[in-house]
């Protein structure tokens, strides 16, 4: 955690909505739905786990059997670290005692020599360190680290911190110091031991971090090595598929994003951030190389990633079915964590674009309007009596479920919306960067002498305010440099109602002194007086996408957008059927804001003709049309109304 996270306090009506939906409803749902409080609802079992790890520990016998996921623990970890992100600016003591207790709870349950992992203590107790393709140790160390320093950060409590601090020099130990072969099955300890490290700044981390980005796929055979020894299994992957585990080559040789997606962009994720604190420039090209390839040729438009439920993966370039799609939550968020982390290897706004866009689409739409239910995977058209029935569909779920067995997505949608402040800003020397268009105060006033305070109804419009408030100081030089979208083809900005800049079909005109455009960032700078107000006007007309036609499920499809939304079109806003439904060419596309809709949504009104259906399943003759209206509604929307055909790429004619 940064200072940042401190220093902002979000109050605007969109994800600031959601922040009070997270810290009121969805922390302490997710609680109970670890401690199996919630009636109908899948069992975790994961706060049980460790009072029986704790009491193996005691006495040597438990009373019960471990339950759930290899992984299990990590779902506890994600929720401490919502937690801690919930307390920064939403103090609550009674959550603060219920985090202590289970941080107690998890140092009882860890072994002297700093390992900590329920599974290993109570089910497999002689099998530690002998399955790291498949067991998830490290991974869940890396979770835990993740939450030790949030909380540490947040409270100024180091229990939980020196806790996973004697976990990560057991592994220090194992795997630097005794020479220990292997490297994570699944990514993540890599980006948590970076944050250690930035915490800390013990240099062991760092080494730590860096080797195992280093001996990944150096030596590509280690899982069937490690599987013709172990013996045991636990889900029988296939230790020679190396493109699924991301170890085919070292790191640096990697060209194209492959396999298990969530483990992918969380090691690339590690690697960015090394390559930052590091400036190592191979591994720099290695990230911009991997970046590049998941953003223009194996993504979604609404930011999901990993194009298949079969390893929850991605497949080839442009591979990207709609009805079929994985798109996990936890790979968008992994998606922006790796943004993050290249926007602080280089202030490119092409990075905080994409990050944008997960966050306002697939981000979102894993999580019901009122924090209760939550989707796993996100498909792009949705079929009732298909999808989540057919054997090729029972993935993409038209509905929410209260909880999973494999909890990973709930938590991480709720560590991502507490901390949103994290994506939205950074500050360096020379400037402060305004990724993210979010309303708040962020106060710089030990390392700026100022406040900035936004004001915007962003992402329904376009108009942002910053103003300036200053301290004492007669003179305060402050250089804010904000994020002009990819997506927006004419806008203005101004400084006490004085143009600076506008952008339009000819592109970027800059009127100002010590004003200047780089890498899609305004940078005005100059001595600032008190309540200085920078306004942003970006138009946000409706448009149109296509899609390259080498992804085939959207040839002759359009997709709409407004802003960094995607639009979808649902069966109860269009008489039950959208399947039937072709946008007329060429036509002008309406929008307006019903605040009585979905939380408050604009929704579009699009011209176009419904293909009247038959009992004939092949017709010879062209199908009867009618001319009709059609209603579309923001993607991460949708979902919220009971049972729904729904649709993101839509014929044109």
């Amino acid at each position: 955690m940064s200072n940042l996270l401190k220093q902002f306090h979000l109050n605007d009506n969109f994800l600031g909505a959601y922040e009070k939906l997270v810290v009121e409803q969805v922390i302490p749902y997710q609680e109970k739905a670890l401690k199996d409080e919630i009636p109908e609802a899948e069992k975790s079992h994961a706060i049980e786990n460790f009072r029986q790890a704790a009491k193996m520990l005691a006495e040597g016998i438990c009373e019960e059997e471990f339950y759930g996921m290899v992984f299990q623990d990590s779902d506890v970890a994600k929720w401490l670290e919502a937690a801690a992100y919930s307390l920064v600016n939403h103090p609550d003591a009674e959550l603060e005692q219920r985090a202590d207790d289970i941080i107690a709870l998890i140092g009882s349950a860890q072994q002297e020599d700093g390992y900590l992992n329920t599974y290993f203590t109570v089910k497999e107790p002689d099998k530690k360190w002998t399955n790291l393709q498949e067991a998830h140790e490290l991974y869940c160390a890396g979770h835990f680290i993740e939450a030790a320093v949030a909380y540490y950060e947040a409270t100024g409590k180091d229990s939980l911190l020196n806790i996973m601090k004697k976990n990560a020099d057991h592994i220090y130990r194992r795997f630097v110091e005794e020479k220990a072969e292997g490297y994570p099955g699944h990514p993540e300890i890599e980006l948590a031991l970076m944050r250690l490290y930035d915490t800390t700044k013990e240099k062991k981390y760092l080494e730590l971090a860096a080797h195992f980005i280093n001996v990944r796929g150096v030596d590509p055979d280690y899982y069937k090595k490690e599987a013709e020894s172990k013996g045991w299994t636990v889900w029988g992957m296939n230790p020679e598929d190396t493109e699924y585990a991301q170890n085919q080559a070292p790191v640096r040789k990697l060209t194209k994003a492959t396999g298990h997606s969530v483990r992918a962009v969380y090691l690339y994720t590690g690697m960015a951030h090394l390559a930052a604190e590091t400036g190592d420039e191979s591994l720099v090209r290695a990230c911009e190389t991997l970046w590049d390839n998941i953003v223009k040729q194996r993504m979604y438009i609404t930011g999901g990633i990993g194009s298949t439920n079969e390893g929850e993966a991605f497949t080839k370039d442009y591979n990207l079915p709609n009805d079929t799609a994985y798109a996990e939550t936890c790979a968008s968020i992994g998606l922006m964590f790796f943004a993050r982390r290249m926007l602080q290897m280089k202030k490119d706004s092409r990075y905080a674009d994409e990050m944008e866009r997960a966050l306002y689409n697939t981000v979102l739409a894993g999580m019901q309007l009122d924090g209760k239910r939550f989707f796993y995977v996100n498909p792009l058209e949705v079929i009732p009596g298909i999808s989540g029935e057919a054997v090729t569909h029972r993935h993409t779920l038209p509905q929410r479920p209260k909880w999973f067995g494999c909890a990973c997505c709930p938590p991480n949608v709720a560590r991502t919306l507490t901390s949103i402040a994290e994506y939205a800003w950074s500050e360096t020397e020379e400037a402060v960067f305004s990724h993210l268009y979010v309303g708040g105060e962020l106060d710089l006033t030990e390392s700026k002498g100022v406040k900035i305070q936004v004001e915007t109804g962003y992402p329904y419009d376009g108009n942002v305010n910053y103003r300036i408030v200053k301290d004492g100081k007669e003179k305060t030089e402050l250089t804010l440099a904000i994020r002009l979208p990819g997506w927006c083809k004419q806008l203005s900005v101004s400084r006490n109602g004085g143009m600076v800049c506008q952008k339009n079909e000819d592109g970027w005109k800059v009127i100002a002194p010590g004003v200047h455009h780089q890498d899609g960032y305004l940078y005005i700078s100059g001595t600032v007086g008190n309540e200085d107000v920078i306004s942003v006007s970006m138009d946000m007309p409706v448009y149109r996408v296509y899609s390259n036609p080498a992804v085939a499920a959207n040839n002759g499809r359009v997709a709409l957008m407004r802003g960094p939304l995607v639009y979808c079109v649902e069966g109860v806003d269009n008489n039950g059927d959208v399947l039937g439904l072709s946008i007329a060419e060429g036509t002008i596309l309406y929008s307006g804001y019903r605040p009585e809709l979905l939380s408050g949504v604009v929704t579009l009104s699009v011209p176009g003709v419904r293909t009247k259906r038959t009992e004939e399943l092949y017709l010879t003759e062209k199908p009867e049309q009618e001319p009709v209206n059609i209603t579309a509604i923001p993607y991460y929307a949708w979902g919220n109304r009971g049972l729904n055909e729904m649709r993101v790429w839509i014929p044109e004619v």
